[in-house]
């Protein structure tokens, strides 16, 4: 599932092609929003909060979620997509570019006054002007006996961490994923790992993993064989993505689990 810094990303890109242009056409190929139509609307803005996306017209946000295989595109008028039409779900056009949503997993056409409920229950933004690490650190606190891992992935505590990153940053804090957040040595620290990892990630991209989806491959720091665990529910034996999704990477030699 795209990370916090995917969709920051995507909306830099949307932000570039859309933002003060005119619509000439719109396409939501999502029944409930069909008869939508935004042409001769200007888009005044683009913008994210954690995985969420938001495209912005003086009467409406479009707000939409990638989930596990959606993405954003720009095309200029008249390119041919590099994705099958029929996983289009919006399309966005102006006098010189279409933008084009594919196989988004969520999206909505709300007034603007509605846009706050879709992040009311969000954590602070790691990738957001007005992150404040402190609440995050308060909201992570409240359930101290949630493993770290499941804790980081939560969007209420703070918003963008998926499971790449919460992999990555319990490596970079040596700290086992299953560690209670009440056992966690220094929480703003880790935190702060969190806000550095994902700002480098959006200034300096692509960023290479340092543990995540390196199984029984060595350790980049000591050398023992990193481990792939399920933590949670686990998925069913039939759906490999979910299962691929729920699997959180570290070294057992690195991040001790708790008690050891």
């Amino acid at each position: 599932m795209p990370e916090g810094d995917t969709v920051y990303l995507a909306a830099a890109r949307l932000r570039a092609a859309l933002e003060g242009k005119t619509l000439t056409a719109s396409d939501f190929r999502v029944p409930r929003y069909a008869t939508v139509d935004l042409r001769d609307q200007v888009v005044e803005s683009v913008g994210s909060y954690g995985k969420h996306l938001f495209i912005r017209t003086p009467t409406v946000t479009i707000h939409t979620h990638l989930k596990m295989e959606g993405t954003w595109r720009i095309f200029h008028c008249g390119q041919r997509w590099t994705k099958p039409r029929v996983t289009a779900r919006v399309v966005l056009r102006t006098d010189e570019v279409e933008a084009v949503g594919f196989s988004l997993g969520k999206v909505e056409v709300l007034r603007l006054a509605d846009e706050h409920t879709v992040i009311d229950h969000l954590g602070p933004d790691l990738l957001g002007p007005e992150w404040d690490v402190a609440e995050a650190v308060r909201r992570l606190e409240q359930y101290p006996e949630q493993s770290i891992g499941g804790a980081l992935l939560d969007q209420r505590n703070l918003a963008g961490v998926g499971n790449v990153f919460r992999s990555e940053i319990c490596f970079l804090r040596r700290i086992h994923p299953a560690t209670p957040v009440g056992q966690v040595p220094d929480l703003l620290a880790l935190v702060n790992e969190a806000h550095r990892v994902l700002t480098e990630s959006v200034r300096k991209p692509p960023r290479r993993e340092l543990i995540y989806g390196r199984a029984r491959r060595p350790c980049q720091r000591c050398g023992t064989t990193i481990v792939r665990q399920l933590f949670g529910e686990p998925a069913p034996a039939s759906d490999r993505i979910a299962y691929r999704e729920r699997g959180i990477y570290f070294c057992p030699r690195c991040q001790p689990a708790p008690g050891n």
